[in-house]
């Protein structure tokens, strides 16, 4: 899978699913960490990838009619790194199937 992780969220989650076999960029990476909300959702949904956000703003883009792109909502309040990597490590294979099976916005919900 390809993913593009959020502000939101650390640089860290984004290495974490490298190592883990995915492609994964962060936003800042890309230089769209100042850019919109809209901005972003455009990038995710030319390149099909999932973007992981805490963002609720990007379950409103995700849920407009005729929209592709693909989101992971991570529900986790304020946390450690270290509790959501691990978060994201046990919730992989759940999530692939998920994506798989054709669902477009995946929960992640935390503690």
């Amino acid at each position: 899978m390809k993913f593009l992780v959020d502000n939101q969220l650390p640089a860290a989650l984004s290495r974490r699913l490298v190592e883990l076999g995915h492609h994964s960029e962060h936003v800042a990476e890309l230089g769209l960490d100042l850019s919109h909300d809209a901005e972003i959702w455009r990038r995710v949904s030319r390149d099909q990838s999932v973007l992981v956000t805490k963002d609720e703003d990007f379950v409103f883009l995700a849920n407009r009619p005729g929209d592709t792109g693909c989101l992971i909502w991570v529900r986790m309040g304020n946390c450690r790194k270290g509790p959501l990597l691990d978060a994201f490590e046990r919730s992989l294979p759940t999530l692939e199937a998920a994506f798989s099976a054709g669902q477009r916005i995946v929960e992640i919900v935390g503690p």
